[in-house]
């Protein structure tokens, strides 16, 4: 249940990650029209610089009001002002200067925990507090002379008085917690290149969990002080620090550009003839979708459970390349993920380093990825697509992921699925449709996979989750008209 409730959180925080790229654009052009003075030398580039710190900036706020939506019940605008809401009051009672109008002068250690109060830690327990109790009181009756404050209107201002309590409480325990939350930071970073190779290898392994999001805001929001995300598109006034920030996102362009391609090779190659044309639409436009957008999910869900000997495989490749990069110093970063889009939009940054080497490795990665692939599938005869029992399906039944025939992609998963009556609920995150179904023995997974799926997760009895990939809202869209 608490692994549940933990996913339904990672689902909400894609919202405000994929608003990241336009802040990249606009920092980007900024950076590009003035690379010495960062927009100080250059109106326009001020104008994009300016645009992008204000995404940049917010991202806290965004992340209250999107888990406030997400998880809302029948995902409702006052859910989302109730988060805004709360984010506003526990953002103002616990500024250092109202902080110290309550509990007196502030040690310094106290004062810049205050200081740091708008962080995502901060986004996320708003967010939550404001969706549950959207979940509780959106239906709440009030007497005749209240009624205009009835339901969903009253969310917000109950969540203003909760907000407010939990202000007061934080008043207390934040700086303990801001206090080990920096240590923790602190311990990170002092373990250098071997630190970013843990991030790299538990990031690929919490995939499958859905709890890798989580994992990424440790490293790239300013959670526990490392910021590297933040800090790289900040500039210089942000905190970063040149030759160290963004150390820990380079090492995943390597893998998602090149890699995780190069690994598609190897299961083409290791397919049965009889499979291959079905096999090479699959992996190759998992390969084109990597190595563009830094989108994983379609290819690693094609081996993960077929074959999880390869997917650790995986998780220690990326590892390894973190440990690299992270030591040679060559640097790039994303705002979204590892592909080439976010690769140009890194280029005229100062905290890039080296991007060309860093190139030049990812080309020598892919071939890696390649043999090591080649390697374990025939010794150990793993079943990848189209080798062994992964794919056995009649033809007729199949449908080419990416033709745009959504409809009937949508149609297939509900028969295989148990029909509409088995549904309860359906949404999406980045790559997947996530759904609630009534009996699980009705779920063919064959069938899902034979309709486009590039994976199927069950986290439990009563859920079921498809990898469709990026696409994936336009099949959740239709299925939601069926059932």
């Amino acid at each position: 249940m608490v692994m549940k409730y933990l996913q339904r959180i990672g689902k909400c925080l894609m919202l405000p990650v994929a608003v990241l790229p336009a802040a990249a654009i606009f920092l980007g052009l900024g950076y590009a029209l003035d690379s010495e003075g960062w927009g100080g030398n250059n109106v326009l580039a001020h104008f994009f610089v300016q645009t992008g710190d204000a995404i940049l900036g917010a991202i806290p706020l965004l992340f209250a009001i999107a888990i406030a939506y997400g998880m809302s019940k029948d995902k409702d605008g006052a859910a989302a002002i109730a988060g805004l809401t709360g984010w506003l009051i526990v953002t103002t009672l616990l500024s250092p200067g109202a902080a110290a109008g309550f509990l007196g002068d502030l040690s310094p250690a106290t004062e810049l925990a205050f200081a740091r109060r708008e962080n995502v830690l901060v986004g996320i327990i708003t967010g939550v507090i404001a969706a549950e109790l959207y979940n509780r009181f959106s239906k709440t009756e009030l007497p005749t002379w209240l009624a205009f404050f009835s339901g969903r209107r009253c969310v917000p201002i109950i969540t203003a008085g909760v907000m407010s309590l939990v202000s007061l409480i934080l008043l207390f325990v934040w700086p303990p917690i801001f206090g080990a939350l920096l240590a923790f930071g602190e311990f990170m970073v002092g373990l250098g290149a071997f630190g970013a190779a843990l991030y790299g290898f538990f990031n690929r392994l919490l995939i499958p969990l859905g709890l890798h999001h989580a994992l990424n805001a440790v490293f790239w929001f300013d959670f526990v002080g490392i910021n590297d995300l933040g800090r790289f598109w900040g500039g210089l006034g942000g905190g970063g620090v040149v030759g160290e920030t963004g150390r820990y996102m380079a090492g995943f362009f390597p893998v998602m550009m090149f890699g995780l391609p190069g690994a598609c090779l190897a299961m083409y190659r290791a397919a049965e003839s009889k499979h291959k044309q079905r096999v090479y639409a699959l992996l190759f436009a998992g390969a084109i979708t990597s190595f563009v957008t830094g989108v994983t999910e379609p290819i690693e869900f094609s081996f993960m459970f077929v074959a999880p000997l390869l997917y650790l495989v995986h998780a220690v490749l990326t590892g390894i390349s973190m440990f690299i990069i992270y030591t040679l110093g060559w640097i790039a970063g994303f705002a979204f993920s590892a592909g080439a889009i976010d690769m140009v939009l890194s280029i005229p940054v100062p905290f890039s380093q080296n991007i060309p080497l860093l190139l030049l490795f990812g080309v020598a990665y892919f071939f890696v990825y390649y043999f090591v692939f080649t390697f374990f599938i025939h010794k150990f005869n793993l079943s990848t697509p189209g080798r062994g029992d992964d794919i056995d399906l009649d033809a007729e039944m199949q449908i080419e992921i990416g033709t745009g025939d959504w409809a009937a992609m949508a149609k297939a998963f509900v028969e295989a699925l148990g029909g509409s009556t088995n549904i309860t609920e359906v949404d999406n995150c980045a790559t997947r449709v996530r759904l609630e179904v009534k009996d699980y023995t009705l779920v063919s997974e064959k069938k899902l996979k034979a309709a486009g799926a590039a994976g199927v997760i069950r986290p439990s009895k009563t859920s079921v989750q498809v990898v469709v990939g990026p696409k994936v809202q336009f099949v959740t869209d239709e299925i939601k008209k069926m059932v």
